[in-house]
């Protein structure tokens, strides 16, 4: 006799079985998604390290308290996502009330922008950190997560024309501090 191969519960099965109260089925979908999770908020944290756990320990918490919200009409990975990505977005406003466009890292950034390679992936991701919170927020959600600047102007409470320059601005910034350092 051969043992069937072992499968995993579906997602919505362990949501179901956390929302009536039982703990191992949460930390079974925590462990499943929380390197996804941290990947986002590690990007809009500026990566970094101990801000990131932070909010991603901050994310589940609040998954765990809606998680009777949930109506099952997107894949769970999905609205924890969201959930996730909106609690990094509610901390950049605690921390970054106010971000002011910098008119002469617009100019900077009307250029086109190089192409970059993997040998590059340290300095990029040491450059986007180092971006101002806001401009790195839209950059993030944008170029990575694939937002459009509707949703961005949304969440972050600015105007579709400030998403716009705020991207504008990271690529600038972006494109000079990996500049200075070829």
């Amino acid at each position: 006799m051969t043992d069937a191969p072992r499968t995993e519960p579906e997602d919505g099965d362990l949501v179901r079985r956390a929302a009536a109260g039982e703990v191992a089925a949460f930390e079974q979908l925590y462990r499943r998604h929380s390197g996804r999770v941290h990947g986002a908020v590690w990007r809009l944290s500026g990566m970094n390290p101990a801000r990131a756990e932070e909010l991603t320990q901050e994310a589940f918490i609040r998954a765990w308290q809606k998680l009777d919200s949930f109506r099952f009409e997107s894949a769970f990975s999905t609205w924890l996502h969201r959930l996730a990505v909106n609690v990094a977005l509610m901390d950049l406003r605690r921390r970054d009330p106010e971000d002011n466009v910098d008119h002469a890292a617009l100019e900077l950034a009307s250029e086109p922008v190089r192409p970059f390679c993997a040998g590059e992936r340290g300095d990029l991701e040491r450059a986007v950190a180092n971006l101002p919170p806001r401009a790195r927020a839209v950059l993030v959600l944008h170029d990575v997560e694939g937002w459009k600047h509707e949703e961005i102007s949304h969440e972050l409470g600015m105007a579709v024309g400030s998403s716009k320059a705020q991207l504008h601005r990271a690529r600038g910034l972006l494109k000079r501090a990996l500049g200075e350092q070829s």
